[in-house]
């Protein structure tokens, strides 16, 4: 670099360069006039206040006083003796060690902090206190008094060199503070470039946490989910880049865990958590990048725009964070974050509303009672869905809404086949708008699925992980196709990719189940119970591992549980009564009896059930009865008869193999 050119890069740096002050002189403590930034807070040392997100926090004198001591020291240990010294003078009567615990303890409440999990503020037995927060830096400076008696004492140093010495001595004294501020701030990325970078690891996975609704209007939670959903969209856009999926992540909503501790669980390098708060058609968003293993908070910003740009707000946020963690980012990838256009204001309330109906539609499950409200919820997301596109003809993901709920959607039950039709043409009609869409491919896939459609199914999950590698739902879907083929080697590497992508996911407990590896099945399933994923559906699913593996008695025990969680108290006293009669078989007979009575009255039911409990009861004739109402459904079994365990009992007799014939699975 000439000595010109550096010139210039300092010159630069520095009219972008904030009012930055070492916090001591010559290290000496003095009273500070700054607010030091820890992750969403802010210490103003001069005001006295803590700050979260811009608003003031209630804390008393004596806490405060601890927190402005252990950042002065950031990361080293503050020991109790010099708080007692700084805060509790010796002529102060008080009992010492009661006073410090509660205001040390009325600090990690306002922090939001624990003693047995700390981010900030952590507890060294009998000896003190340390701040292991990563602190963002100063604004302002400290005392005027305490920089005039360090500048005076500087000037007398200088006074007393000999004049000609005295210009060079001060140019390179201002140039070696210059270059220590912008190194130690990283000012335009200048340490990046002079300094090696050592210690921490690169992050090439991260989970967006749901953002937090800081209006205190429950009213405006779909505003913070589909915030969430976007960026999330948005990251996984980058291929070089694992993203955690929504599913999975949204799990943490209201969770006491540390970060630490989810990120291990999610396996994620790192978490970008945030808030978004509404006032009239303005938006604004604060994001943080946060390292997983250590607490460290990485990078952090905060945008306001007109809520008709917010899309575009979100590609921005995930282009920074792209490019802080330096990952390789195409310049097609670049130009699809950067360029998410405008839609209409009244376009996107619609969407986001639909989408948070759509998701409420998927937790109600298939519980008894809740059948009016989840079509309820699903009449809504889809009344929201076509708003917005009559508000903006050209929003393409509102159709890819439209086009799941009609198709098939990721609920239960499925909807009626008549509705297929504009399914394919709603996300047919996204693809036009926005080719790139790897959800309209995924979304078209799961129809072919179920229409047995298989080279188009592998054409859409193919186009989708193409598309978007990040994407679970993808990986699953083609999982599922190569499950329903017989490639079970290649469908465990899908269903594998789909589990590192959404760790809630399943996929590869089924791969197991198909290989008729239920040991495994069974080993994945009860950790699915124990960490209470899928609720009583993990239970279900349990049942069938288990009675595949011949474990009759724990088979039983768990579809009693599945039937109680789901409100059929009914069916799973008839498990329980024709277990005590007649064994299993019993308990099987009053079930497959109970099912029937339901199905009569109306109940949500499909036939794929009672036809697998007739071919454990050796009735092969009800059996296929059953799965022939299957067909006509189109339902979710005979898509994989070629290699579901579940029907092994049936696949001696001819009949079973007319079926594998007609939905196009034969050899």
């Amino acid at each position: 670099m000439t000595r010109r050119s550096g010139r210039a890069v300092i010159n630069s740096a520095a009219r972008r360069l904030p009012r930055l002050y070492p916090m001591q002189a010559r290290g000496q403590a003095g009273p500070l006039h700054a607010t030091i930034g820890f992750g969403v807070f802010e210490a103003d040392l001069a005001a006295g206040e803590l700050r979260k997100h811009g608003i003031k926090i209630k804390l008393q004198q004596q806490p405060f006083q601890i927190l402005q001591c252990l950042l002065e020291r950031p990361r080293e240990v503050v020991t109790r003796e010099e708080l007692r010294e700084r805060i509790w003078p010796g002529d102060t009567f008080v009992d010492f060690d009661h006073g410090l615990y509660n205001a040390v303890r009325r600090l990690r409440e306002a922090l939001g902090d624990s003693a047995e999990e700390p981010r900030f503020i952590e507890t060294l037995a009998r000896r003190g206190y340390r701040f292991i927060g990563s602190v963002n830096g100063t604004r302002g400076g400290p005392d005027p008094e305490v920089m005039g008696i360090y500048a005076a004492e500087k000037g007398a140093e200088t006074s007393r060199l000999p004049y000609k010495r005295r210009p060079k001595l001060v140019l390179l004294t201002s140039a070696a503070a210059l270059i220590a501020v912008l190194l130690a701030f990283n000012v335009a990325r200048i340490r990046d470039q002079a300094l090696p970078q050592r210690g921490a690891p690169k992050i090439q996975s991260l989970a967006v946490l749901p953002l937090t609704n800081l209006s205190g209007d429950p009213a405006q939670d779909y505003l913070a989910d589909g915030m969430t959903d976007v960026l999330t969209t948005d990251l996984s856009q980058v291929a070089a880049l694992k993203v955690i999926s929504r599913t999975s992540a949204m799990r943490y909503k209201r969770t006491d865990k540390s970060l630490p501790q989810i990120a291990r669980e999610l396996g994620v390098d790192a978490v970008v958590e945030g808030t978004v708060l509404r006032s009239g058609d303005r938006v604004r968003i604060t994001a943080q990048l946060i390292r997983g293993q250590t607490d460290e908070h990485i990078w952090a910003s905060s945008y306001e725009r007109s809520f008709q740009h917010v899309l575009s707000l979100q590609g921005d946020i995930a282009s920074e964070i792209a490019e802080e963690i330096r990952v390789k980012i195409t310049p097609q990838e670049k130009l699809r974050l950067t360029h998410a256009g405008s839609i209409n204001l009244h376009a996107i309330e619609d969407y986001l509303q639909g989408q948070y109906h759509y998701q409420k539609a998927k937790d109600l499950g298939a519980h008894r009672g809740a059948e009016k409200a989840h079509e309820e919820e699903l009449n809504q997301a889809v009344a929201f869905f076509q708003r917005a596109v009559t508000e903006d003809s050209n929003y393409a993901r509102a159709y890819v809404g439209m086009g799941e709920i009609w198709g098939v959607p990721a609920t239960f039950p499925y909807p009626s086949r008549s509705m297929e039709q504009p399914a394919r043409e709603a996300l047919k009609k996204a693809l036009a708008i926005d080719s790139a869409l790897a959800e309209a491919h995924v979304a078209l896939g799961r129809i072919e699925y179920r229409e047995w459609n298989w080279p188009a199914l592998e054409r859409e999950a193919k186009r989708a992980i193409e598309l978007n590698p990040n994407l679970a739902t993808a990986h699953k879907l083609y999982s599922a196709y190569l499950t329903a083929i017989g490639r079970m080697d290649e469908a465990m590497d899908e269903a594998e990719r789909s589990k590192l992508l959404d760790p809630g996911s399943d996929e590869v407990a089924w791969v197991f189940y198909c290989q008729r590896r239920f040991d495994r099945f069974i080993e994945f399933k009860r950790n699915d119970v124990a960490r209470h994923a899928f609720g009583p559906m993990a239970h279900f699913d349990l049942g069938f591992g288990y009675e595949r593996a011949h474990m009759y008695k724990e088979a039983v025990e768990e579809w009693e549980q599945a039937m109680t969680g789901f409100g059929y108290d009914d069916l799973a006293e008839d498990l329980s009564r024709g277990e005590a009669v007649g064994g299993f078989k019993g308990a099987m007979r009053e079930w497959v009896a109970g099912l029937e009575t339901t199905a009569a009255r109306g109940g949500i039911m499909h036939p794929d059930l009672p036809a697998y409990i007739y071919s454990i009861l050796g009735d092969k004739d009800r059996a296929f009865a059953w799965l022939e109402k299957s067909l006509e459904m189109h339902s979710s079994a005979p898509s994989a008869f070629k290699t579901d365990p579940t029907y092994d009992d049936l696949r001696s007799d001819p009949r079973f193999a007319d079926l594998i014939r007609r939905v196009g699975l034969s050899p």
